[in-house]
């Protein structure tokens, strides 16, 4: 989910009308290409008899379902805050990535177990050049539609077109094996089915990367060394003296990111000084990291008193306080 380019203004950021647009562009073009070439990949794989190629035919089918799903998901992400999601609907685009992502699974161990009903009643394909014509195109036009859906996916900063993107390349990765598996081994009447089994493996690895990416800031993923030490860098402009932050949460909702943490201030500090302190990182947060912060503040004492009683159960020397 994070990267080195995602800490600086990766929280709360709007989704404009031009990259809606461009996202809708990219939907569109993916899913009529798809079912282009869905069309004549089948074709190609029901007069040659492979199973291989028809599972790539599915696969690239799927695709235009992923970029449905796109689509949706962008514009369900893009909805205003309103009562009852006061933090907005950008979650629905990890979610539609996490469909995405189970689509190409299921596609993957469907055809997997269709291989190996074809392996057990020793059923062959019977290739033919309009079969190699048909997936050497796909692979050229497939790698096309990936880069182009990355580029996207750069621009937007949508996962879910990263996913897509991604969905693009591992049918184009399939057809490139597909087409090896063909030119050399089409001579074996079970190559058809190790070349199925192989795509589905494939389908099975890209499927879990997908997921992956998408379930770990769903379930709640630790924020990067790197957030916390932006995040620290801002409190030590207000806060110079003191404990370093600690309880530091942060929270995804799509493109707008929600961080909560305790800063310590001296117990004598008024209620009007603390909430000043506190005002100024929240700006500075915002205003730096497109972050928006909720901030406990913690007597100095209260702080002291829990460290001391910390060091005293694992016996170790109390440690200073304000180092």
């Amino acid at each position: 989910m994070y990267g080195s380019s995602d800490v600086q203004g990766a929280g709360t950021r709007g989704t404009t009308g031009h990259e809606m647009r461009t996202i809708q562009r990219a939907g569109f073009l993916s899913i009529v290409g798809n079912v282009v070439l869905f069309g004549i990949k089948l074709a190609a794989g029901l007069t040659s008899g492979s199973i291989a190629v028809v599972a790539d035919a599915w696969h690239t089918l799927s695709d235009s379902i992923s970029s449905i799903v796109l689509l949706v998901g962008a514009r369900t992400a893009r909805k205003p805050a309103d009562d009852d999601h006061p933090f907005g609907h950008g979650r629905a685009e990890l979610i539609s990535t996490v469909m995405i992502g189970t689509i190409l699974g299921m596609i993957g161990i469907t055809f997997a177990l269709d291989a190996v009903e074809r392996l057990f009643h020793h059923e062959g394909a019977h290739y033919t050049d309009f079969t190699l014509w048909v997936v050497g195109f796909s692979i050229l036009a497939k790698e096309a539609m990936a880069q182009y859906a990355f580029a996207v996916a750069r621009k937007t900063g949508y996962s879910s077109v990263k996913a897509d993107g991604w969905h693009h390349r591992s049918d184009a990765l399939s057809s490139l094996l597909l087409l090896v598996g063909i030119l050399a081994g089409g001579r074996f009447w079970w190559m058809d089915s190790a070349l199925a089994l192989g795509v589905s493996v494939f389908l099975g690895y890209t499927s879990y990367s997908i997921l992956k990416e998408a379930f770990s800031p769903l379930l709640g993923e630790a924020p990067p060394e790197e957030l916390e030490t932006r995040i620290q860098e801002v409190v030590r402009r207000t806060q110079p003296e003191g404990p370093d932050i600690h309880h530091l949460h942060v929270h995804h909702y799509g493109r707008h990111t929600e961080v909560t943490f305790h800063v310590v201030l001296d117990g004598e500090t008024s209620l009007r000084k603390a909430h000043e302190i506190v005002s100024v990182i929240e700006q500075d947060l915002r205003r730096e990291l497109g972050l928006e912060a909720t901030i406990h503040v913690e007597p100095f004492e209260t702080w002291k008193d829990r460290q001391l009683r910390r060091r005293a159960r694992s016996k170790e020397p109390p440690a200073d306080p304000g180092a």
